[in-house]
């Protein structure tokens, strides 16, 4: 009776020891490394868009690619339950608020969509439908109050650097809410 006490404490400590490094495990390296494209395939987009970075057709088709690939399922994914919480960044509460979480990678990946197949019929210079334009606002209120938000457009029919907004923006909500930061 001693020797299966002391296996089941044994088996226990590992584990809770497996659990707690389940943050460093493959699943977050990986996740990590999706990341870092998705963030890096924004800012190139982004970069050409505001003149930062030279256009070219090929690598801002090479980028939404890159958006799409890693958006929607493939980034719901990236984060099952026991990669979350501690030493991770993603937060517990993923799991509290999965269809929250869901319907923002989701929606990331109907954008995503929407920017790479534009960016398949991309022109050689970036043309004023592709820019956002004045009249694209990106939601919130007036000096007169809150007014209630319009429904959502579809975002085929959007310009593709309003899309990038709106994906950046889903992205922002995402890690405020699911994300912690490592001080």
């Amino acid at each position: 009776m001693r020797w299966t006490v002391k296996a089941a404490l044994l088996w226990l400590v590992c584990a809770l020891t497996m659990a707690a490094s389940a943050g460093d495990g493959p699943i977050v390296t990986a996740r990590q490394a999706s990341m870092k494209e998705m963030a890096a395939a924004a800012k190139t987009i982004a970069g050409m868009f505001d003149g930062r970075q030279a256009y070219d057709a090929a690598t801002f088709k090479a980028a939404a690619q890159t958006l799409r690939a890693r958006t929607g399922p493939a980034l719901i994914a990236e984060f099952p339950s026991a990669s979350l919480g501690p030493p991770s960044q993603a937060r517990l509460e993923i799991d509290q608020s999965r269809a929250e979480f869901e319907a923002l990678a989701n929606h990331i990946g109907t954008l995503a969509d929407a920017l790479a197949a534009k960016a398949e019929h991309a022109p050689e210079s970036i043309t004023d439908d592709m820019r956002m334009g004045a009249g694209l606002a990106m939601g919130g209120g007036s000096l007169l109050g809150k007014r209630a938000m319009p429904a959502e457009a579809d975002p085929a029919k959007l310009p593709a650097e309003h899309i990038l907004h709106l994906i950046l923006q889903d992205c922002s909500n995402c890690h405020s809410k699911f994300r912690q930061k490592v001080q």
